[in-house]
């Protein structure tokens, strides 16, 4: 179909051609005798210039369209030939110019297929070649911010062919938020470096600014002074952009600047620089309708050379004389900038930055929708903007927002990658695993890098002076998330959560959190987005991330089913004191009970817990199924214990505990149902850590239907052998690494 297109094409071109030049000729030598005749515009963008007389611009003419006329020879004889003596796309190597939609690394046809006519295949591509680096910035601060430029990286990915350099200019938050996404995204040929914003405060913070984005709004003016010197251009994005086409034919647009040309920007389609949008409106002094900075080409290099940080703050200084502050950011002072030197702006379509904010002129943007190229949600209003298509704008970010970021994780065939020691010490590993080994997949599941969003929602926590804090560390899916309010309202401290979901789940969580007025209140939650990959839930890497991200001194270890007592926060914070936690390696064991009522009436001591076990209402957790699991708690004895009192591990013993922020962490071998939590114990034990039993907290299991991987386990015989090979396997690993002193755990495990 391609070829057909563009063939035919090239036959009516040329043919058309051979026609008009011999009547293009006479007309030439006709003119000679009208001096006259208006002369043509040498391109649509030209100015007519009444100097130039008609024979000498004809003269010009002709001798481009004889030069068009060879070249479409030229084509026209090569597509006759047929594809057989066409040259492959790989045989030119690195330098290949040459596009083709079935390349990229999207990998959902149903998605691609509308964005079809935005790389037409009857158009010429943008000359840019295959292998050469995208540069792309980006102001991003926040936890919120850090979850709009996700779905921005996507959309660039999806439609990408070319290796990508992302320069990410971001507070400690955004930083720790994003390195570690990219960290484990693991994406081929993407490169990601920081630069502290902080740093750069000092020189906009004397700009008053009453735009929503704060200070961060002023960033971009810094990125001549921030960016490394030899990156000589750069594409500038705002985090609320979505791109609809590859971002190369982008940054092919720098190919068309000229003369003192280094701003690329689009006009703002808005009347907000016209100043009739409400009486008394006065806007900072712009060039028409100004132009919007959500998108910007820049040529760094030529804007060092212009002095760029010197010509922007003299024109800041002088505005602000009599603006007093910005209502648009940095927008204002780049355009108060183009309104004294109009020659330094390069006009780009506005198709690359359709704004679809209130009362903007963007449906002039485009005919149809392979008409655009990137959309700007620029109104704080975001999704709920008023346009005449907005559901079909609202429904490609959605399928942005919730595509598998596991998909983009391509290859860029024929270009180099740079040496990820990571990515090949994970390549070396899984190649030492047997493909053949009925346990495979289990192994297989230690080695996977799963993708991780940190502080998926606001987080918000104050240390306490006495360095007594526990966090609440658990882990959950979807399946589970009803759980979350009440925890929330049975544990006021800090809580830990990794939940491992799909894309579109994490959408799901972050409407039902939004929506929720408990989950809303609490700023001091974690919530670190894991994403699923594999066929097994990873209890433990889960519990890992929960933990690794605890910033109190001490965690409470418990599972998203249960319910601690009211006040258990607390309790333990005086707990950690008086057995003196801080100097000593302890793991306070908060006794666990089961109720099998959906509707239980909570109880409110261990006096009411007592009754409500007497009449049958409470159990001990799981004596009916895995007595052996908490036996060692001695439950008889704590029904009458009023002071903490020391318990020995015993084989299976896989109690909840409080430990120190720095104990050892779950092993990842261990996953889906069986052994996760056993291990880690029998860790602990071996660490010589001394087990405690609290007298008066307790936590109570809430019903649930079985999950997935308890039924697997139950019906597969082969998930329980695998998981019998890599128990022993564990053991056999903690006698080598403890020596004389891991023999009771075999010789516990025989006899059990």
């Amino acid at each position: 179909m391609l070829g057909m297109c563009r063939g035919r094409r090239k036959f009516l071109a040329a043919s058309l051609a051979l026609l008009f030049v011999p009547a293009l000729t006479w007309l030439y030598l006709s003119a000679g005798n009208y001096q006259e005749v208006k002369p043509l515009p040498l391109s649509p963008m030209a100015p007519e210039s009444p100097t130039v007389s008609a024979g000498v611009a004809l003269e010009m003419r002709v001798r481009e369209m004889e030069e068009e006329n060879r070249a479409l020879r030229r084509q026209l004889n090569q597509s006759l030939r047929g594809p057989a003596h066409r040259p492959s796309h790989g045989q030119h190597g690195n330098q290949s110019r040459t596009y083709s939609t079935e390349e990229g690394t999207g990998d959902s046809e149903g998605l691609r297929s509308w964005t079809q006519g935005n790389n037409s295949d009857c158009s010429q591509h943008p000359a840019v070649d295959k292998c050469e680096t995208i540069h792309v910035a980006i102001v991003c601060a926040g936890y919120n911010a850090s979850r709009d430029v996700v779905t921005l990286v996507k959309s660039v990915l999806f439609h990408r062919r070319n290796p990508l350099h992302f320069h990410f200019i971001t507070d400690s938050i955004a930083q720790q938020i994003l390195a570690s996404l990219f960290h484990t995204w693991m994406v081929p040929a993407v490169r990601v470096d920081f630069y502290d914003a902080d740093e750069l405060k000092s020189e906009v913070s004397w700009i008053p600014n009453k735009h929503y984005s704060g200070i961060y709004g002023l960033m971009k003016l810094v990125l001549t002074k921030t960016l490394p010197p030899a990156l000589e251009r750069v594409i500038v994005l705002d985090t609320d952009i979505t791109f609809a086409t590859d971002i190369a034919e982008l940054w092919a647009v720098f190919h068309k600047f000229k003369g003192q040309q280094v701003l690329g920007l689009v006009e703002n389609q808005s009347d907000w620089y016209l100043g009739n949008l409400w009486k008394n409106h006065r806007p900072w002094p712009a060039l028409g309708r100004g132009f919007n900075t959500g998108v910007i080409l820049l040529l760094l290099d030529r804007l060092r050379k212009l002095k760029w940080e010197q010509m922007w703050r003299l024109t800041a200084e002088r505005e602000l004389m009599s603006m007093l502050s910005t209502s648009l950011a940095d927008q204002d002072i780049f355009n108060a900038v183009i309104k004294q030197n109009p020659f330094l702006v390069y006009q780009l379509p506005c198709f690359w930055n359709v704004q679809l904010s209130d009362h903007t002129r963007s449906e002039k943007c485009y005919k149809d929708v392979s008409d655009l190229k990137v959309i700007h949600w620029n109104s704080p209003k975001k999704l709920r903007v008023k346009n005449k298509h907005v559901e079909f704008f609202r429904n490609l970010y959605l399928t942005f927002l919730e595509y598998d970021g596991n998909l983009l994780r391509r290859e860029l065939f024929g270009c180099p990658s740079e040496v990820d020691l990571n990515s090949e010490n994970l390549q070396k590993k899984l190649s030492e695993l047997d493909e053949d080994d009925p346990c495979y997949e289990f192994r297989r599941e230690r080695f996977t890098v799963h993708r991780t969003h940190l502080y998926f929602l606001h987080y918000e926590y104050e240390p306490s002076a006495d360095n007594t804090d526990v966090t609440l560390v658990a882990q959950l899916s979807m399946d589970r998330l009803q759980m979350l309010e009440a925890i929330c309202k049975h544990w006021e401290g800090p809580i830990s959560l990794a939940l491992y979901l799909s894309d579109a789940e994490a959408q799901q969580f972050l409407r039902y959190a939004q929506g929720s007025e408990v989950l809303m209140g609490r700023r001091n939650v974690g919530y670190h987005i894991v994403y699923k990959e594999g066929q097994f839930y990873p209890v433990n890497l889960l519990r890992n991330v929960a933990m690794k991200h605890v910033n109190t001194p001490y965690m409470f270890l418990s599972d998203i089913d249960f319910l601690p007592m009211y006040g258990l926060y607390e309790y333990l914070r005086k707990s950690v004191v008086q057995l003196d936690m801080a100097n000593t390696k302890k793991a306070l064991i908060v006794p666990a009970f089961e109720t099998l009522r959906y509707r239980l009436s909570f109880p409110k001591s261990k006096a009411e817990l007592l009754s409500q076990l007497d009449m049958g209402t409470l159990f001990t957790f799981r004596y009916h199924v895995w007595t052996k699991g908490h036996a060692p708690t001695n439950f008889a004895k704590w029904r009458t214990a009023t002071t903490p009192y020391k318990v020995e591990w015993e084989a299976d013993f896989e109690p909840y505990v409080v430990v120190r922020r720095d104990c050892p962490e779950y092993d990842r071998r261990f996953v889906g149902f069986g052994w996760n939590k056993v291990a880690h114990i029998m860790e602990l034990d071996a660490q010589e850590y001394e087990f405690v039993v609290l007298p008066n907290a307790y936590m109570i299991h809430m019903p649930h239907a079985p999950s997935f991987d308890i039924t697997k386990f139950r019906s597969n015989k082969q998930y329980r052998i695998c998981l019998k090979t890599l128990k022993e396997e564990f053991q056999q690993n903690m006698s080598r690494r403890y020596g004389f002193a891991a023999l009771k755990y075999m010789t516990a495990e025989n006899n059990s």
